[in-house]
């Protein structure tokens, strides 16, 4: 199919910073139903993807333990001791939830209130397997990152063994694939395109940071048609 011809879907934030919240979780730990239960209410929220995009990312630390996560990846567990090290922790914990960069252990609650961090504008067009990413910042002064995640909505799962034995989970905003761009410059703005091989994802998460940092930027994100 001619990818003109496809039709496209187009996510934009505002100027102001939307936030990334992410959710270090496993099918195999006990204590994980409830924060993704928490996370799946955002569904509703009438503030998804306006001011908030939730990614869940199931790591596999657990897997050797009673029940093998299918949904999990090292490289989600990796990224998250990325964060524990930045904190200055040698251990990494579920449920966890960071949010904008920093652990967030307040969950439970509603959000806190946004401080109006300008931040500038991320818009991504998506057509196909293609994602296209344009970053207008404040200001100019790269370089920067574009990580791409493909997300799944509306997953049950059924675990017969481990911590979670005989329950039926419900998932939302599965991460299942994380993808990284160097964004180029052209003028004031940053761009580059990426693809993705995920099949059919529900919905698109993504974000800027500087190069070589995990605190998020700028976000945008949402469903897919």
């Amino acid at each position: 199919m001619n990818l003109q011809a496809q039709a496209t879907t187009r996510f934009e934030s505002g100027p102001a910073q939307v936030s990334l919240l992410e959710l270090y979780t496993s099918e195999g730990c006990s204590s994980c139903p409830p924060a993704e239960a928490w996370l799946g209410t955002l569904s509703q929220n009438p503030n998804l993807w306006k001011a908030v995009i939730p990614v869940a990312f199931h790591v596999d630390y657990w897997d050797n333990l009673g029940w093998k996560d299918g949904f999990s990846s090292q490289e989600f567990t990796q990224r998250q001791r990325r964060y524990a090290l930045s904190w200055g922790s040698g251990s990494v914990y579920t449920p966890a939830f960071v949010l904008n960069g920093d652990e967030w252990p307040a969950w439970g609650g509603g959000l806190p209130g946004k401080e109006n961090l300008q931040a500038g504008r991320l818009a991504v067009i998506v057509a196909g397997t293609k994602v296209t990413v344009s970053y207008s910042p404040v200001q100019p002064a790269g370089p920067y990152t574009a990580d791409v995640v493909p997300l799944k909505m509306n997953v049950t799962s059924r675990v017969t063994r481990g911590e979670n034995h005989g329950r039926t989970l419900i998932h939302q905003f599965i991460a299942m694939n994380l993808l990284k761009a160097d964004l180029s410059q052209t003028r004031d703005s940053f761009g580059a395109d990426i693809s993705f091989e995920t099949d059919k994802p529900d919905a698109l998460a993504v974000w800027v940071t500087r190069a070589g940092s995990l605190t998020p930027i700028q976000a945008t994100g949402g469903l897919l048609r």
